[in-house]
């Protein structure tokens, strides 16, 4: 193993060689703009040669694009300079931070990942709003990003990580422990509802991650680490965090006390809206953007179909037929309240369903019992209420049903939660299912709204047709 990475590391600066001299070969089409200029290689050719694009390239990595400066990501082009690195070692990660890398078992970046880790973790920092589609490694990208930041000589919080849930505190925290886990002088501290600390006491943990209101009260409140001193500061799901008033109110005290010249944002999402791109970039210094194109924003290794229902029974029975033919490794089903969880619940452990039910009256040790159990596997499905759309990963979900469709408070297609719930399936790059339960005119026409809002089409199934359903299990 030592000699893998002694290996490893003597073979760095040749990959990047490499990399340099790839992209510069499969130039097609460099679309960079800001403020005062645009370079496209096709409409320009005279003024644009494999010099510019080549220095552009070392630029990006580099991290000294100047202020005011938008990526325009062409994400599915390989022939794009902006496709970025393609292994992990031409990223000059500490030894201890590539063996952890690997050892939870990533062999190559994903599309996030090898397109805005050499910009985060470059000299000087740059700060970044990262927007890219549910399961394709938003959190390990941030993580590892922030990771590399730490200075463990240094016995104060430098990294401050905001999560909008417990869960989701949670799970970023046990990806950064199992990716730190050959960097055992990186302390990591939750600051999260059950967690609680001495008034007078001083934090010497490196890394904070949890929910606004705890790390409000131990940094405001018990002034227990200094925000001056932070050097990173991440929101995941950003979007949540800008746009839900508690979380932006929360958020925007805790950003007045960081200091704008010696820290570094992160601000991750799957979905931005104009409003909230708008805050976010009033509160982010001279921020690099990649975001997605609308027809980007769905994945196209999850299959969407929706079914006609004339009533709840019958939704019932649509999952029962669906059930008795598709082979499900598990699943999770998306209802608008608590009363429809409990009643479908009930229904399907009396027909011998192992069946779990999350919803935002549960405890948070209730909580994390029941998402425990699920990942397990000792529940085959989970129901659950808009409290499980975001974030959480469990890579058994092979199926994720709509029992009722998302819509916000105006009774309109809530697309951005649509995204966020099947993102539940096809994770990291697997295949996944998602199905839309139609019972009305009106969550049909959401249903259609949807389907234009992303482009995609969401496909009719008949779940009385054993043959069909059997189709979209293959």
């Amino acid at each position: 193993m030592a000699d893998t990475w002694t290996k490893a590391a003597e073979n760095q600066e040749q990959l990047e060689q490499q990399e340099i001299q790839k992209l510069n070969e499969n130039v097609n089409n460099v679309s960079i703009s800001n403020d005062t200029k645009t370079i496209n290689k096709d409409d320009e050719p005279d003024e644009v040669n494999l010099a510019e694009a080549s220095l552009l390239v070392k630029i990006i990595r580099k991290g000294l694009i100047e202020t005011g400066t938008s990526l325009d990501i062409q994400r599915k082009d390989p022939n794009s300079p902006l496709y970025s690195v393609k292994s992990f070692e031409a990223l000059h990660l500490k030894p201890e931070l590539l063996r952890g890398v690997y050892g939870m078992g990533y062999n190559a970046p994903s599309k996030i990942q090898e397109t805005a880790l050499p910009t985060l973790i470059a000299d000087p920092p740059q700060n970044m709003i990262a927007q890219s589609q549910s399961g394709t490694g938003k959190t390990a990208c941030f993580t590892l990003a922030m990771l590399t930041r730490v200075d463990t000589t240094k016995d104060y919080p430098q990294v401050l990580c905001l999560s909008p849930t417990y869960e989701l505190a949670i799970q970023t925290g046990e990806v950064a422990a199992r990716m730190a886990k050959f960097c055992p002088e990186i302390r990591i501290r939750y600051a999260v509802r059950g967690e609680d600390i001495q008034r007078g006491t001083k934090l010497t943990d490196h890394v904070i991650i949890g929910t606004p209101g705890k790390v409000q009260d131990w940094s405001l409140k018990y002034h227990a680490f200094d925000l001056s001193k932070i050097t990173v500061f991440v929101l995941d799901e950003a979007d949540v965090m800008i746009a839900q008033q508690g979380h932006q109110d929360q958020c925007t005290r805790l950003n007045k006390h960081i200091s704008k010249k010696t820290c570094q944002y992160m601000l991750f999402s799957a979905t931005y809206d104009k409003k909230v791109m708008e805050f976010a970039e009033y509160i982010v210094p001279s921020p690099i953007t990649i975001r997605l194109k609308k027809e980007e924003e769905v994945l196209d290794n999850i299959k969407q179909y929706y079914v006609r229902c004339a009533n709840q029974e019958i939704k019932y029975q649509a999952i029962a037929n669906i059930y008795g033919v598709v082979t499900i490794g598990q699943a999770i089903i998306f209802c608008h309240t608590r009363k429809t969880a409990s009643w479908l619940s009930s229904k399907m452990a009396k027909e011998g369903h192992s069946v779990g039910v999350l919803s935002g009256e549960l405890t948070v040790e209730q909580r994390l019992a029941v998402l425990d159990r699920f990942r397990e596997g000792h529940e085959k499905v989970l129901i659950t209420t808009n409290v499980l759309s975001r974030g959480i990963d469990i890579e058994q979900v092979n199926i994720v049903v709509n029992f009722d469709l998302p819509v916000d408070r105006d009774d309109n297609a809530d697309c951005e939660t649509y995204l966020h719930r099947i993102g539940r399936t096809g994770r990291f790059g697997k295949h996944g299912i998602a199905i839309n339960l139609i019972d009305s005119e009106k969550s049909m026409q959401i249903c259609r709204d949807i389907e234009k809002h992303f482009g995609k089409k969401i496909m009719l199934l008949d779940v009385e047709n054993s043959d069909e359903i059997e189709k979209i299990g293959s």
